[in-house]
């Protein structure tokens, strides 16, 4: 089913009228991939970056980043968070992390620039904190994976 997409009025562009939603518990998944050399991962691994503790501190960086999301995208609303969780897999094979955010918010519109905001910022900050080790790097398949709550109800990324 095709959302409904008003027309842009050009004479009043602006944030969107949410104040005749409902409000409900809002949560959104988002999901980004970082892969890097066999090095660099090994490194990683050791724990050896010169800024300090790499997975901990990406963590951090997304949670900042979900909060400060209206600050960073013109048209989001400034939301009243009430949950940003961060976890981190890595994948050894491939040589890569996948970095998942959760946001749960109780209000009128949704969370999921939130959560994309709060993946690709804990990506960002892997590159920049193992860029010393590898500066090709891939950042890759920033996805929204689930989102839940308001009318538009339950979106949840196809299985391959």
């Amino acid at each position: 089913m095709k959302p409904k997409i008003k027309k842009a009025d050009k004479q009043n562009k602006g944030m969107v009228d949410v104040s005749d939603k409902a409000v409900t518990r809002r949560v959104a998944v988002a999901r980004a991939r970082i892969r890097m050399s066999p090095y660099a991962f090994k490194e990683l691994r050791r724990g050896r970056s010169p800024k300090g503790n790499v997975l901990e501190t990406a963590k951090v960086a997304g949670i900042l980043a979900a909060k400060a999301t209206p600050k960073l995208i013109p048209m989001c609303h400034p939301l009243e968070l009430k949950k940003v969780s961060m976890s981190i897999a890595v994948d050894r094979p491939r040589r890569e992390l996948s970095i998942t955010a959760e946001v749960v918010c109780l209000g009128q519109t949704g969370v999921e620039m939130e959560a994309l905001t709060a993946a690709s910022v804990a990506a960002l900050t892997v590159y920049d904190m193992m860029k010393w080790a590898d500066r090709a790097m891939v950042i890759r398949e920033l996805r929204l994976v689930h989102k839940s709550g308001g009318k538009s109800g339950t979106f949840d990324f196809p299985k391959s």
